[in-house]
């Protein structure tokens, strides 16, 4: 008895984590259903016909009820991405005052791409070529579609 409701239980688990934790992996929801399976032939095998149907009704009342309950809005009210994303792209290198010629200091290292302090602002640039260290002076070369390339003094 104590296998065919632990391969009921496990199954019903399987088959609800295919559903609301990993979608598309398959696998799960197959191993949710053999499981559940396997409870009912067991079912059939010790207990006869009788507890075969039995354990048939049960696990289809029991998963529909499962699945029921987590499709309800709270539960994925509960599981849903609630965050707002109100952040927007950079500005244009040439709105904050960056062009050509302005010098500026590393603030991490460029490998090619790092974080430079430029006119007061952290802004991500390109080294011209090879690696520039952290606290280097450089100067920018040029601005291309908001990118922005820098070299060493």
């Amino acid at each position: 008895m104590a296998l065919v409701i632990s391969l009921s239980i496990i199954g019903i688990l399987l088959i609800i984590a295919e559903i609301l934790l990993i979608p598309g992996f398959f696998i799960t929801g197959l191993l949710g259903l053999a499981s559940v399976t396997a409870s009912c032939f067991f079912a059939f095998d010790r207990f006869g016909q009788t507890g075969g149907i039995i354990t048939i009704a049960v696990n289809i009342i029991v998963t529909l009820a499962a699945i029921l309950l987590s499709m309800r809005g709270k539960t994925w009210d509960k599981v849903a991405l609630t965050a707002q994303i109100d952040s927007r792209t950079d500005s244009n290198p040439e709105d904050k005052g960056i062009v050509a010629g302005c010098g500026g200091v590393t603030v991490t290292r460029l490998n090619p791409m790092g974080k430079v302090l430029i006119n007061g602002h952290i802004v991500e640039a390109s080294a011209e070529n090879g690696i520039i260290d952290e606290n280097t002076p450089v100067e920018v070369i040029s601005t291309e579609s908001n990118r922005i390339y820098v070299k060493s003094k």
